[in-house]
């Protein structure tokens, strides 16, 4: 049986003010809210189990999707008491499986959960972390100077690679012994206490489509481009 965590407690405060009255996985891409796409997606790659972890708002995204039977899985839900973060959350679900999935509940992907899921698992892995190659444009052109402040090289609106968090995660259950008790933990706190512990971290490239909506910009973007590309998120319209 496979277990998602979907982490979606966040307030949404970079994609305001559309995220003043409605939560931000309940943001619509087409005619779907984005965290009914992520199910949608996991439903189709044999996940049974989803498992929300909640904060703001969280009425309205318990009244939306209640216990799943609309599409056909097992969701249930985790109320943090105060805001927690990213992997703080963990801690207060209870009988996870040795291995499951955490994700963002704000992430448009074409990418397949269960491949991703399996390598994790078959590699013995610890913690296995999906990235992309994201290019921002600097929208100035950029003077490199010496120490004297004489100019030595000029970029016309360079552009900067930089390799991300999907925020789409496999993990084995030991993790939550590097995760602290009621106390707000985030991606962010959990890497660098790896690092600093030794444990391996599996990092997958992955070249495919990935979209986070959090800012508006590339909310209207991910809006766009589903309608063009629907076919390949792999949601099941017919649920």
């Amino acid at each position: 049986m496979k277990h998602a965590i979907i982490l979606a407690g966040g307030r949404g405060v970079r994609l305001r003010p559309y995220t003043v009255a409605l939560p931000k996985p309940l943001m619509p891409i087409g005619e779907y809210p984005i965290l009914e796409i992520i199910i949608r997606q996991l439903v189709r790659y044999g996940y049974s189990h989803i498992t929300m972890a909640v904060n703001h708002q969280a009425d309205i995204i318990k009244a939306y999707f209640q216990d799943g039977g609309k599409w056909g899985v097992r969701i249930d839900y985790s109320l943090e008491n105060k805001p927690l973060s990213t992997m703080g959350p963990l801690k207060l679900i209870r009988n996870l499986p040795e291995n499951f999935l955490v994700m963002n509940g704000d992430v448009l992907s074409d990418v397949n959960y269960a491949d991703f899921f399996d390598e994790h698992v078959n590699g013995g892995r610890t913690f296995s972390i999906l990235a992309h190659n994201r290019h921002d444009q600097v929208d100035y052109g950029v003077l490199r100077t010496d120490a004297s402040g004489i100019l030595t090289d000029f970029q016309e609106k360079p552009v900067n690679t930089y390799l991300v968090s999907m925020g789409i995660y496999a993990a084995n259950r030991e993790i939550l012994n590097s995760i602290p008790e009621d106390t707000p933990f985030g991606f962010d706190n959990l890497m660098k206490a790896f690092i600093a512990s030794g444990t391996f971290v599996n990092v997958v490239r992955y070249d495919g489509y990935w979209m986070d909506i959090g800012r508006p910009d590339d909310y209207i973007q991910a809006s766009e481009e589903f309608e063009k590309m629907r076919d390949v998120f792999n949601i099941g319209d017919s649920v």
